[in-house]
């Protein structure tokens, strides 16, 4: 009944079923109604979805969001948009209650690439500063000494201080679930493999995600790669 359908879910599959499936969106779609896809999913997924809606008259956007839940919280995400851009202009206002800054990049399935990029990149930095902390406990250097350290150079920032606090803690409580990074990972690795361009340090931090994962860390922060390492 919607002008504008916004649609944010957990991976490609759930996209997809929550459009095609039984009672799905697709059925309510009528010329001129608006259908954007937040999720994080991977290209060939939005052009699928891209296609079935515009073949029903209507207008796709994809606006996957960069943040985490607290980000969110705080109507502070960074929206990438691609598509229609006449729908991107109409939703500014929308965007703007959400996020903190939005950038359109142009052809429906960039913003999927370019935020598997930006997952990819995130879910193997989390994973090198968990083996660091590990080795640092492993060689009798204190945690919270290499945080302090870490923190006063260049790498420092509130992810870093945040997630490694948390870790310190045993706080594991999810802002960004760990399986839905590892789930980034896998599809990044894949559009790796598509454009013939190596990825092998994301391959590694996948194996260690999916090892939290045999560890039942899935439901937890993606700080909770921690848990690969010293078990």
């Amino acid at each position: 009944m919607c002008d504008i359908t916004f649609s944010c879910v957990s991976d490609p599959k759930a996209a997809r079923d929550l459009v095609l499936g039984p009672s799905g969106v697709l059925q309510g779609i009528r010329p001129g109604k608006c259908y954007i896809e937040m999720s994080t999913v991977d290209p060939e997924t939005i052009t699928e979805l891209s296609q079935v809606i515009t073949s029903r008259g209507g207008r796709f956007l994809e606006a996957p969001v960069a943040g985490s839940q607290q980000v969110s919280n705080d109507g502070m995400l960074v929206i990438l948009a691609a598509g229609d851009r006449t729908v991107y202009e109409d939703c500014s206002s929308c965007f703007q209650a959400m996020g903190k800054t939005s950038f359109f990049l142009g052809e429906a399935g960039n913003a999927a690439r370019m935020m598997l990029i930006l997952n990819m990149v995130q879910g193997s930095f989390m994973a090198t500063i968990a083996e660091g902390l590990t080795l640092a406990q492993a060689t009798g250097q204190s945690q919270q000494t290499f945080l302090d350290i870490l923190c006063q150079g260049q790498m420092a920032s509130t992810f870093v201080d945040q997630k490694c606090q948390n870790i310190l803690q045993g706080n594991f409580k999810p802002d960004y679930y760990l399986k839905h990074i590892q789930k980034d990972l896998r599809l990044a690795i894949s559009m790796g493999d598509m454009a013939n361009h190596p990825t092998p340090m994301a391959a590694a931090a996948n194996e260690v995600y999916k090892r939290a994962k045999a560890l039942d860390q899935s439901d937890n922060d993606i700080s909770a790669v921690y848990r690969a390492y010293i078990h």
